[in-house]
Order: structure tokens, then sequence, then C-alpha cells
């Protein structure tokens, strides 16, 4: 297993990270999986076991019983091991019951500790954007939590790119925590993440973590044009993402990609996980599986490496159009491009000479 630093910190981070999503039975979360605790523990065993370092969860996963079950897996395992969690989500009806308000956030994090039987999260993500608390706020909770040894490193997740930027300006501006990674939600079906939001995190040095690498089964290699959705995957069921604007150049992305894996000899979540472990700034992927096969053929990505061949057939067929002003900085700018967003130009330069 290869490890990268986490962002602009000194934390060494496992390319494939365990999502646990896909823990415990409350509620809807039960059609993306339902695992419980002696399957967790098994599948916690086998992606240790291959060198991954951090488990990734949300106190919103089947409203807490995700983090209960870690907590009970991890036993006699939680300093081998780091912990991430979330905190945002509406997890009642009450006024204050989400949200990244200062009450929201002291108090949820002090039930995720006590549901993870531990006394610190090594990672704290806001899970969304608060367009109604200040995040000044937000982060001053956040310093407070990390001063009192209950939180060691911040990061946020699903932000726009000016979001991102509002938040590590005023973390500075005020001598508050700054978050040193970001979760996004990128695939190659999906890379809209590539118009402002990872160049973003690469201009302030933020970490990339992708959630639902595999399009939170769309990927999966189940799904396929003309064929009924199996009951087995997230798409068989009305769980609501992703979010497909065009259906059609869905499928003909998954097309390709079954064709490149089968040339491979290689499943098409491996191919695509590789893809992605290649892609500009991603420091790694949050990754899962219903069963150990499942997991074990998604922690072989890394030893996967595509042809130029194979990854320039992927990146044209999946390349998003140059939107303004990417084509006007592209006819007009291109003397003196950022380093930023220059691992990206050359694709939409390319879709638009198309």
């Amino acid at each position: 297993m290869e490890y990268r630093t986490l962002g602009n910190s000194g934390l060494k981070v496992s390319r494939l990270v365990l999502g646990s999503m896909n823990i415990g039975s409350r509620k809807q979360f039960t059609q993306i999986g339902g695992l419980g605790l002696d399957e967790a523990r098994r599948l916690f065993d086998v992606a240790l076991d291959a060198g991954v370092n951090m488990i990734d969860t949300a106190n919103m996963y089947s409203y807490g019983q995700s983090e209960e079950i870690i907590g009970q897996a991890l036993r006699g395992k939680r300093d081998d091991v780091l912990i991430a969690s979330k905190v945002r989500a509406r997890l009642a009806d009450g006024p204050n019951d989400g949200g990244a308000s200062a009450y929201h956030i002291v108090r949820e994090v002090e039930k995720s500790l006590r549901r993870l039987d531990t006394d610190h999260l090594d990672l704290l993500y806001l899970h969304q954007w608060d367009g109604q608390t200040p995040i000044e706020e937000s982060l001053t909770a956040l310093e407070r939590l990390v001063a009192a040894g209950k939180v060691r490193y911040l990061g946020i997740s699903n932000f726009n790119g000016w979001q991102i930027m509002k938040t590590m300006y005023t973390a500075r501006l005020h001598h508050l925590g700054t978050p040193v990674v970001q979760q996004v939600y990128y695939t190659p079906e999906a890379r809209e993440s590539e118009y402002e939001i990872i160049p973003a995190a690469l201009d302030q040095g933020l970490g990339t973590l992708v959630w639902g690498p595999l399009g939170e089964g769309l990927l999966s290699g189940k799904v396929r044009r003309g064929q009924d959705v199996a009951s087995t995957t997230r798409q068989g069921t009305d769980w609501p993402e992703p979010h497909v604007v065009d259906r059609e150049r869905a499928y003909d992305i998954i097309d390709l990609l079954a064709e490149i894996a089968d040339a491979r000899q290689v499943s098409v979540p491996r191919l695509i996980l590789a893809w992605e472990l290649a892609r500009p700034g991603i420091t790694g992927l949050v990754i899962s599986g219903r069963t150990e096969q499942q997991l074990l053929d998604n922690l072989s990505a890394p030893d996967l490496r595509l042809t130029d061949e194979e990854t320039a057939r992927i990146n044209e067929a999946t390349q998003l159009p140059a939107y303004y002003p990417y084509w006007h900085r592209i006819i007009n700018a291109a003397d003196r491009p950022d380093p930023a967003e220059a691992p990206f130009l050359d694709g939409y330069r390319q879709r638009m000479r198309g």
C-alpha cells in the first residue's frame, strides 16, 4: 500500500481508505449494505491487512449505527487505525438538529465519540456547506475541539470552489485551524470537480479524497444499457444518488470501460479505481465492498497500471466541455497558465478542437 501526506499536514494516509456507509441497517441505509458487526470486523481485518490505515464514517450513516458498529469492531485495534467522521447532516426534526453551528458541531462530535468508543477523532469533516451559519462560527467550534484534544485534523466535503476559498481564507485571517483535506464525488462519468473544486484544493494545499468512486453502484459493472438493474446494486433501489445528467452518455462510458476492462481481464471497478488514482490532484479513494471478494478486488486497484492508450481513451470519452471562462482563457491567456488548473487545460483544449 502506498501512503501520502494529507494536504499540508504531516499525516500519512493510505491511498485507499475504507468507507462505512454500507455498515448499519437503520431506515433507508439497509438498501445500500446493512452490514452487521461480524461482517464489519471481517472487512476491517481484510483492509488493515492490505495496509489501509483509515476508516471513514459519518454520524449520519445509518443514523449513528455505523459509528456504533465501528467502535465495537475496532476494540483492541483503535491505535492501529485512523478514524474519520463527519458532522453537519440533519439527524432529527429539531431546529438545531442539523447544520454547522457551534451548538450542533460540539454536541454531535461528543455523540460520535461515545458511539465510536474513543476519546478523539483523527479527522473531522464538515459534511456540507451551511449557508445559514457564519463560517467563522463553524471554524471556531472546530478549533475548540482540536484544542481540547477531541479532534486531530479538519476537513471539508462537498464544497464549491468559492466555499473552499472562503473557508481557507477565513481560517487564516482569524488564526483558526485550517482544513487539510476535502472529500468530493468524482468518477469517469462525473468529472465536474475538475472545473473549480480540485484546482482550488491544489492551490490551497488541500488533499483530495474521493467518495463514491464507483458512482454509488452506477459504475459497478452490473449496470448496463438495456438491462434490468440488479437488486444487488444500489442502483436497483430508490437510493437517490448519483444524479446523472445524461443517462445515454453514462451508458456510453460504461460500455467503453467494460470493453477496456475485458481486454485487460480485470473488473470494471478495478479499472475505474486505477484510472482515478492516477488523476491529477487525487490523494486517495474511499472504497468499500459488501463482500470480502468485492473488497479484495477494489484493494488490488493500485497494482493496475493503465497504458497511455487506455488512459487516453477514457479521458477523451469522459472529457467535459470547456465552459466559460475556460474556453476564453485557452484562446486568450494560454501563455500564463495557473499550476493549479494546468493539469486539466489540455483536456478542455482538445474538446474544443474536437
